[in-house]
């Protein structure tokens, strides 16, 4: 089943790919991507397809932060009536809330957390690739953009978050990130999230409109009817949350969704699926992007997967992959090196 993300995600594709000399009618073409969907940002199209063209945008042009480029004159009104819902709500808490309680209907790929530690409170973004192999660097980086620039318009425009934390590795040049998020940018992190004060939560929205968002939130909930997430996909995304903790079982994964756990096994298998399929193929997923393409030592790859010691991460990786952690990265680091000895290809100029 393939994820699906709004293209209202591609806002601003074409004036950053133009600026980094691409051309992007070609660039969503070869991704598969119909250029005029970018004038109709509530169709729905393909999240692997989208993170395509993010990646290859990215390697071309040379631009490590493409994905947060794109991110940099993001609105509340690129996210649609849930832009309407989120804006009129009374406190930062509650367009939080509303966002995650409607985040299906931006991006079935996405997942969106706020936990609360004393004073502090920190929102988490977790992606799922929708292919194993690619990476997900422009699509974090796209989303958690997004999230302070939408912080920014609610509470206001200079605001910085404490922190912003990224599992991958730093790029070559950090311009970009500190200018947009301030210095206190992270990399190499055990999540993917904004560490902001609890009191930013709290603050009132003095714009707030309570009549505007029982309106919009009527046009979402009838429009949800049709556009209902399946048990499937919500099964994926809490898996996703949830696995790192170690408290990934069907049982915690039931409660977090509000539903018994007879109920999502017998919707999973009405799928074809099981449960203990899906934890499987998720980690594969994050095995081959924590594996391959960062330097985190391979024992804390096993935490993140949801591994109790090492020694059972390396077994299900060789069951998985036919090789060890150790070998594969070795392999990838191998491959690496040897296309970095390649010739650059010359860059692709737009089209007039």
């Amino acid at each position: 089943m393939s994820l699906l993300v709004r293209a209202a995600a591609l806002t601003n594709y074409s004036e950053v790919a133009r600026a980094a000399g691409l051309d992007p009618v070609r660039m969503m073409f070869d991704a598969g991507i119909s250029p005029s969907v970018l004038r109709e940002p509530d169709l729905m199209i393909p999240v692997e397809r989208f993170g395509r063209l993010l990646q290859a945008s990215a390697t071309m042009s040379g631009n490590e932060s493409f994905g947060l480029s794109m991110a940099e004159s993001r609105l509340l009104s690129n996210l649609g009536p849930v832009g309407m819902l989120v804006r009129d709500q009374a406190t930062l808490r509650d367009s939080l809330a509303m966002l995650m309680r409607y985040q299906p209907m931006l991006n079935a790929a996405q997942s969106l957390a706020v936990e609360e530690c004393g004073g502090r409170v920190i929102i988490r973004e977790a992606l799922i690739a929708g292919n194993a192999n690619q990476p997900t660097r422009q699509r974090v980086e796209l989303a958690l953009g997004v999230m302070v620039r939408l912080i920014r318009q609610l509470i206001k425009a200079d605001w910085q978050p404490q922190r912003v934390c990224f599992e991958h590795p730093a790029p070559r040049d950090l311009s970009t990130h500190q200018r947009f998020f301030g210095p206190r940018v992270e990399f190499d992190c055990d999540f993917n999230g904004i560490v902001c004060a609890k009191a930013d939560l709290d603050a009132r929205n003095p714009w707030a409109d309570p009549a505007m968002a029982r309106y919009a939130q009527q046009l979402i909930d009838e429009s949800a009817v049709l556009q209902q997430a399946t048990m499937l996909e919500d099964v994926r995304r809490t898996i996703l949350l949830l696995l790192p903790s170690g408290r990934c079982s069907v049982e915690q994964v039931a409660d977090h969704l509000g539903v018994v756990c007879r109920t999502v096994q017998r919707r999973l298998a009405d799928q074809g699926q099981s449960f203990s399929s899906i934890v499987n193929e998720i980690r594969a997923e994050l095995a081959t992007r924590h594996v391959t393409e960062s330097d985190r030592p391979l024992t804390e790859v096993a935490t993140l997967l949801g591994f109790s010691a090492p020694s059972g991460f390396s077994r299900w990786y060789h069951a998985q992959f036919g090789c060890s952690p150790k070998e594969s990265r070795a392999a990838s680091g191998a491959a690496q090196r040897q296309a970095a000895t390649r010739p650059a290809a010359p860059a692709q100029r737009a089209r007039p």
